[in-house]
Parts: C-alpha cells; sequence; structure tokens
C-alpha cells in the first residue's frame, strides 16, 4: 500500500471526487480525515471506507470559517501526530457572465474556491515544514486553463488557485513540501447543476460534451481518482508546482 500510515486531510470529500479520493487513499493504507460542511456525507464517505477494511473519521466544517478550519486541522495534528496530504478539493460553481453573476456568488466563489485552499494550505505549513515533507494538492479546474462560457467567477478562480499552487510549490520546495494542482474536465457528477442549468438541461450539455470534448464523453469520478492517487504519493516524488489536467482532451482542441 503506497499511503500506509499516512494521515490526509480531505476537504468536500462528503461526495464526487472528494469522495473518490478519500476512497483511493485509503484504500493505499491512507487514515483519511473526511472534511465536509454536510456531516451526513461526510459520515457516508467514513462508513464507505471503513466497510472496506480502512481508517477515517469525519470532520464537519465549513471551510471558509477560519477559526473552525484551524481548530479542525491542528485537532488532527494533535491526535494524529501528522499530517502528510492536505487535498483542498471544496469548492462551488456559481454561474453568470460579468453582468449577471451576483456580487455575493463572485465573493463566495473566491471563499471557497480560494481562500479556503490558502488557509488551509497556511494551517498545515508549519506541521509539514516540521516534518520535512508533505504533499498539498489544490483542486483547480479546465476551467482554470481555459474560457467556460458565462462562468466568470468560477473561471477566475480556478485560475488564480493556478497561480497559488506555483507560488506555494516554489516557496515550500525547500522544505520537503510538494503542492500540485489537479484540473479535472467534465466530471459526472451534481457539482455541475448550475451549468447544466445555464446550458438549458441535461440534453443539451450532453450534446455540448459530444461535441467539445474529445473522447466525447464525460468522465467517471474513479478516472480522477487514479489522478489524485498519483499526485498525492510517492509516484511523482519529484514533482511540485506542476498542473495535470485530466479532461478527455478539451483543452488541446
Amino acid at each position: 500500500m503506497i499511503l500506509k500510515d499516512r494521515v490526509a486531510i480531505i476537504t468536500g470529500a462528503g461526495s464526487g471526487i472528494g469522495r473518490a479520493g478519500a476512497l483511493i487513499m485509503a484504500r493505499e493504507g491512507a487514515h483519511i480525515v473526511v472534511a465536509d460542511t454536510n456531516l451526513a456525507n461526510a459520515e457516508e464517505t467514513v462508513r464507505q471506507i471503513v466497510e472496506t477494511g480502512g481508517s477515517a473519521e469525519s470532520l464537519p466544517v465549513d471551510v471558509t470559517d477560519d477559526k473552525a478550519l484551524e481548530n479542525g486541522i491542528l485537532s488532527v495534528a494533535a491526535r494524529c501526530g501528522r499530517i502528510d496530504i492536505l487535498h483542498n478539493h471544496a469548492g462551488a460553481q456559481v454561474a453568470g457572465d460579468l453582468e449577471e453573476v451576483p456580487v455575493e456568488g463572485f465573493e463566495k466563489s473566491w471563499s471557497l474556491n480560494v481562500r479556503a485552499h490558502f488557509m488551509a494550505s497556511r494551517f498545515v505549513m508549519p506541521i509539514m515544514k516540521n516534518a520535512g515533507k508533505g504533499v498539498i494538492l489544490n483542486t483547480s479546474s479546465s476551467s482554470g486553463v481555459l474560457y467556460d462560457r458565462e462562468m466568470i467567477a468560477y473561471t477566475t478562480t480556478k485560475h488564480a488557485v493556478i497561480a497559488m499552487t506555483r507560488q506555494m510549490a516554489g516557496d515550500y520546495a525547500r522544505f520537503g513540501v510538494r503542492v500540485n494542482a489537479l484540473c479535472p474536465g467534465w466530471v459526472d457528477t451534481p457539482f455541475n447543476e448550475p451549468f447544466i442549468a445555464q446550458m438549458g438541461g441535461r440534453a443539451a450539455i450532453e450534446d455540448y460534451i459530444a461535441k467539445k470534448v474529445p473522447l466525447g464523453r464525460w468522465a467517471n469520478v474513479s478516472e480522477i481518482a487514479e489522478p489524485i492517487l498519483f499526485l498525492v504519493s510517492d509516484r511523482s516524488s519529484y514533482m511540485t508546482g506542476q498542473i495535470l489536467v485530466v479532461d478527455g482532451g478539451e483543452t488541446i482542441v
């Protein structure tokens, strides 16, 4: 098991890609801290991990609440004695162009998609520096490297995550801490509901994906879990400050 005895905190691990990442890390021996604002969802992820012989606990937390986030991370470090992996995954998708997106929607996107990643990383960094090693994985999006129709809040924040990832990687490589970003493309989860509604429903989005994505289909969450495992494990031990795009080829056309 390539993550045996490591401790991983994953935000937004109560569903979708976050849950898939939690399951695959647990399969490889990590103790998983499922951080999610929805306790029921977090507990379901824990249940699935424990049912298959893994080790996990839930951490109900609003990642935009700095104090609650700090207390949660410090409690994990005190209890487990280490934090080896932080996967900043929790995020929001708010639709609308410059004139249409609600200002509060833009602010929510910034707070959840960028600032929460920044703060969680800030809280774990002293722990990782003291250990002389650690991995931070930030979830960006294919929207962080290309234009995404009428999604200014989402694309702005996801581009920012990439810049932040590179900056963090450069600053902390000398301490043995690696920082990379994952850019998923179209993954079939409820997270896409705002864009699906904007596009005019499921049939419209299916047609859009068939035309825009060279592989012609959505990804399954399991197809994103494997790249997550690669990025948080020693399989990518000489890789930092990099952006891994997993999008069925959308960004090449």
